[in-house]
């Protein structure tokens, strides 16, 4: 019996170191795979969370949103019908502020010289008289209506039809002819570039219109294109738009500002115009009467 039991425990104690490398083993298989797995997963850049991606957008677009975008980059940077449309509108607002001090000072001029004119005029108390007093104003539209009278007059007389009582009606009619003649070729160069200006005014607009809308639409197909609607991606583009509405405006509002005043004071040169020519048939008549 006990032979078996030393048997027994040599047996066991034979077993033991096999089943210690048996468990050693598998130790250091299960410890190079928690390695292995370990390395990839070091390597392997992490997955952003919903957060973080929320996060790295915001912050993408408040740096766009910091850039400078000054009005010499949005014009550089816009369509090429964009550019078309500014340059028509530009052309049009240099050519309408040139007219703007062109219109004043011709106007003044005019309107100063026809009142002196008349002012003169009046002190006169025969047509011989009056050609005397106003030989030494300056040229302007009351003196060329005054001499296109006054010549029609000396045709008259030395015709021998001035004292003609049967004819005095045909000569007045003619001397009135005359002034009038004169009066229509002032009125209509003080009236150039009215029209252009008239078609400035109420075209502008419209042209910046155009210049906004196709602004507008490429913002739209940045949308489209980019599949955002953050305000630093279409800003630019509405930016271009409404600078082209503005364009419009400047170019309108002196034209619209130039064409009132042209109009006003054209219209009170003909008044004076008028009342000189009346004047003066009533001193051609007057005459006429004093000579029988």
């Amino acid at each position: 019996m006990f032979a078996l039991l030393q048997a027994a425990g040599a047996a066991d104690t034979a077993a033991t170191p096999a089943a210690d490398a048996t468990v050693a083993a598998a130790a250091e298989t299960t410890n190079a795979v928690v390695e292995s797995v370990n390395a990839v997963a070091a390597a392997a850049p992490a997955a952003p969370s919903a957060a973080e991606a929320a996060a790295a957008a915001a912050e993408a677009a408040k740096n766009a949103g910091q850039q400078n975008i000054t009005l010499m980059d949005m014009i550089a940077h816009s369509p090429l019908v964009s550019k078309i449309v500014l340059v028509i509108l530009l052309l049009c607002a240099v050519y309408a502020i040139a007219l703007m001090f062109e219109k004043i000072i011709v106007m003044r001029g005019n309107k100063k010289r026809t009142v002196e004119f008349v002012a003169a005029y009046k002190k006169a108390k025969s047509p011989e008289e009056a050609a005397q007093l106003l030989s030494k104003q300056p040229d302007g539209f009351a003196k060329k209506m005054f001499a296109a009278g006054y010549g029609e007059l000396q045709k008259a007389k030395d015709a021998g039809l001035y004292n003609n009582r049967d004819a005095r009606g045909d000569l007045l009619e003619r001397i009135r002819s005359a002034m009038t003649a004169e009066q229509n070729k002032g009125l209509e160069e003080l009236g150039s570039n009215m029209t252009f200006l008239a078609s400035i005014g109420s075209n502008a607009p419209f042209i910046g219109l155009f210049g906004t809308v196709w602004g507008i639409m490429n913002s739209f197909i940045a949308i489209a294109n980019t599949q955002t609607t953050s305000l630093a991606v279409v800003a630019p583009g509405i930016a271009e738009a409404l600078f082209a509405t503005a364009a419009g405006l400047v170019a309108a509002i002196p034209a619209v500002l130039i064409y009132n005043f042209s109009a006003k004071q054209t219209g009170t040169i003909g008044g004076y115009l008028e009342d000189f020519e009346a004047d003066f048939i009533s001193l051609v008549t007057r005459d006429m009467d004093k000579q029988g």
